[in-house]
């Protein structure tokens, strides 16, 4: 069941915490005998009850409860599908939760309506340090990691095993010829997800492995470059070949390439760590019958990989409530919780304690290691406000079309701003 953020009528829960619904919203929680009501609206990771977000930070929120009595959460999530225009959505009707997890939000640092990470945090450099940029506006920090990832190419070894290739592709052209190989086997070749769910994440990878990306090394958008049309051309060249599923603007990571690969018709596809627990949950594959490795580049594989990570940012309140919020963030970026919310999603910790502790894990070790020597989106208001938004929505359509003139107008649209 996929959890919408507007309910229409919800269910109180005990133990001190109280749903989306059932109390009021926004910063207006501080009660004449001392309590107070935190509103807290995270992203939903799950895919239905059983591993619901919302389940997860409910009992966040009521163990937090039990050791402060007097601090209550109000918890609410939204499917990732639907969060970037719900919770846009929300804030411009300026109602503000006290706590957002999930994507960060730097035009409302820059509009002056975020707390620093040092008013809400006993320890603000908790957070992996690789990130500490990204959640910055002005030199302060406003967002801490709470999780994240690196990426890398999976491959099904059955399947290569089947079409008769003995190691995983280095290069573009060795994974144009695997690919073809796969799809005479019956599966498919290279799942590309360039669905609204995630294409950025799948375009820069690519990006990356031809000296492209979002930006230059100015820091000026450059998404219509040379590299990155040549780059989009080479996909394009896959989808036309058939080598890859034929629709991949409507094709997205979870629902579609993930889903696929745990059930073995994926030959190769990019992915993160939490591509590990759809295959565990669809029961086809076993950790033997598939592997990871550095992504594959135009001449060799990647150096660098992206590295992806959701933040805790807080929305300023009163000096009573920022205290309150505090220890609720402390008590939530605990190790504990840390690695609970790790080994429900198979995603990677936010703090530098708590992914210490997974660098020799069998599964995730490799992924943490990684996490140093990633690349990051670019961190502007332009990016998550306009340029976001418009790639998931049309750069897909840059391998069905003609890459040059889609890249050129999201580049318009990012030197422009509007």
């Amino acid at each position: 069941m996929k959890r919408s953020f507007v309910a229409s009528a919800a269910i109180c829960a005990v133990a001190g915490l109280v749903l989306s619904g059932c109390g009021s919203s926004g910063n207006n929680g501080e009660a004449a005998n001392g309590d107070i009501t935190l509103t807290f609206l995270g992203a939903d990771y799950g895919t239905g009850p059983a591993d619901s977000s919302t389940a997860y930070w409910q009992k966040v929120a009521a163990d937090f409860h039990k050791a402060n009595p007097k601090i209550t959460v109000k918890v609410s999530t939204i499917n990732w599908n639907d969060y970037d225009t719900k919770v846009k959505t929300q804030l411009q009707n300026k109602d503000y939760p006290d706590i957002l997890q999930g994507e960060f939000f730097p035009q409302y640092a820059t509009d002056h309506l975020l707390a620093p990470l040092s008013d809400v945090m006993t320890n603000p450099d908790a957070g992996l340090a690789v990130f500490k940029d990204g959640f910055s506006v002005g030199g302060v920090q406003y967002g801490i990691p709470f999780d994240t990832s690196a990426r890398a190419l999976f491959y099904n070894k059955l399947a290569f095993t089947d079409a008769g290739i003995t190691n995983p592709p280095t290069t573009w052209d060795e994974l144009k010829t695997d690919a073809g190989k796969l799809k005479a086997k019956g599966y498919i070749g290279y799942a590309l997800p360039l669905g609204p769910e995630e294409a950025q994440a799948e375009s820069y990878l690519w990006m990356l492995g031809n000296g492209g990306g979002w930006q230059n090394s100015s820091g000026k958008y450059a998404i219509n470059s040379a590299e990155n049309i040549e780059t989009f051309q080479f996909l394009k060249g896959l989808v036309d070949a058939g080598d890859t599923e034929p629709n991949p603007a409507t094709y997205d990571r979870t629902a579609d390439s993930a889903t696929a690969f745990a059930q073995g018709k994926v030959g190769m596809e990019s992915n993160g760590p939490f591509l590990t627990a759809t295959i565990a949950a669809a029961g086809k594959l076993t950790t033997s019958d598939y592997a990871a490795v550095p992504m594959p580049g135009k001449t060799g594989p990647l150096t660098q990989t992206l590295g992806v990570a959701d933040a805790l940012q807080v929305f300023k309140g009163s000096a009573t409530k920022l205290a309150a919020v505090k220890k609720f963030l402390d008590f939530a970026l605990n190790d504990d919780n840390q690695l609970a919310w790790a080994k429900k999603y198979a995603l990677l910790p936010g703090t530098q304690s708590a992914a210490a502790k997974l660098e020799n894990d069998p599964i995730l070790g490799a992924f943490v290691k990684a996490l140093p020597n990633t690349v990051l989106y670019p961190s502007d208001s332009n990016w998550t406000a306009t340029v976001l938004p418009a790639i998931k929505k049309s750069i897909g359509t840059a391998v069905t079309g003609d890459p040059s003139k889609v890249l050129g107008q999201l580049q318009d649209l990012a030197t422009s701003g509007s």
